[in-house]
């Protein structure tokens, strides 16, 4: 099994923002030195609330390339409907060649509609479907830009290169390859630079419902998932193994391409992990699910029950047997292995920073996750880790 981090950086307690970045530092050096696969940063825009607050994941994976060796460097993801997908596939190919190959690209949709609308009208969350098709536009521009020496795109929202675009230049030779001898106007045009990974990096696409999931699949994309319980997960991971496997005309084994995200908090006691962190993560769920509701969080068949407010069910006993990582390290390894033998689970992204937690908790925590958690994995990774000082 394959161990990343998710880095959601947040900043409840509004300290110095120089501050949260030198935490983010700080994890991202300890999980380089310890043999974790992946560091993964997300994006978010508006947050004065303190529950998300990394706008751009691509300049802290530049930071993290920077300051470590063997790391993958994820985000998690770029919300590629909000940029110029020129622009984005140029950034995202930069960070690939300066960490020499050591990017995984996360892409998604949007899910805050603050978000959305102010970063880019034609993202509006309003119009799903408009949205949608943005976001499928966009991802084959990215994927034009980094495969081939020249390209053209003419879709519903980008045209490349601009229409009736005459090119001059004495040193730049005229060259059917990219343009119309005729009139000596841009018939394609190149992104420079293309990644380091060929053809390009792995993408993983943030997903929820199961249209998302399919699409995926059948786009040989991996996929990234998040809350559900290990029964609910199962049939999304089916879903996605069958589609995958009628799109490659191969058997795709389960689990395969997919990473699964928990809440992780790694104590001496049950009790200790509940006292440093489950309020905290309880609250961040108030923030997530007041526009998701429970039901993601609901197993195969069961029902929510009538309450007067949609998060009155809400805690941290309802949240920890479903879906949390939350306890003694003897615990936590059954969880994973119940993730393990349920769905073949090969890739497992844990998050512990959450807003208002103490940063020398957090790195307790994550540091007794190395030493006590990972090893029990060992057939899958390398184990020399540094003990907690």
């Amino acid at each position: 099994m394959k161990f990343g981090y998710f880095c959601n950086t947040t900043n409840w307690n509004k300290k110095p923002f120089s501050e949260v970045l030198n935490e983010a530092k700080d994890i991202t050096t300890y999980c380089d030195q310890n043999n974790w696969n992946s560091i993964w940063f997300t994006e978010h825009h508006f947050n004065h609330e303190g529950m998300e607050c990394c706008a751009n994941p691509l300049m802290l994976g530049t930071d993290a390339a920077a300051r470590t060796k063997n790391i993958r460097i994820g985000q998690a993801a770029n919300i590629i409907t909000f940029h110029n997908p020129i622009r984005l596939a140029e950034d995202i190919a930069t960070l690939d060649q300066l960490s020499k190959g050591r990017v995984d690209v996360g892409v998604g949709r949007g899910i805050y509609g603050r978000e959305a609308i102010h970063m880019n009208v034609e993202a509006d969350l309003k119009d799903q479907a408009k949205n949608f098709r943005l976001f499928e536009e966009t991802l084959t521009i990215l994927k034009k830009a980094w495969t081939e020496k020249f390209f053209s795109h003419k879709g519903e929202f980008y045209t490349y290169p601009s229409p009736n675009f005459v090119w001059q230049h004495d040193m730049s030779p005229p060259n059917e390859e990219f343009m119309d001898l005729k009139n000596n106007t841009l018939k394609k045009i190149s992104v420079i630079p293309q990644p380091y990974q060929k053809p390009h990096p792995p993408i993983h696409q943030v997903v929820d419902g199961m249209r998302s999931i399919e699409w995926a699949a059948r786009n040989e994309i991996n996929i990234i998932m998040w809350i559900p319980p290990v029964k609910a997960l199962k049939i999304k991971f089916e879903s996605y193994k069958n589609a995958r496997s009628e799109s490659e005309k191969r058997n795709v084994p389960l689990g395969e391409g997919v990473t699964l995200v928990r809440d992780m908090f790694v104590a001496d006691s049950m009790e200790e992990a509940k006292e440093k962190a489950g309020e905290q993560m309880v609250n961040y769920m108030r923030w997530v699910c007041h526009w998701r509701g429970l039901g993601n969080h609901m197993n195969p068949g069961e029902e929510l029950p009538v309450t007067k407010d949609k998060l009155d069910l809400l805690s941290y006993d309802f949240l920890h047997k479903r879906n949390m990582l939350f306890g003694t390290p003897e615990y936590v390894i059954e969880k994973i292995k119940e993730l393990k033998s349920e769905l073949n689970l090969q890739n497992l992204q844990v998050w512990s920073n959450f807003p208002g937690v103490k940063h020398e908790d957090c790195m307790k925590s994550i540091k007794i996750f190395t030493e006590k958690v990972m090893p029990h994995f060992k057939d899958d990774i390398d184990t020399k880790v540094k003990k907690v000082s």
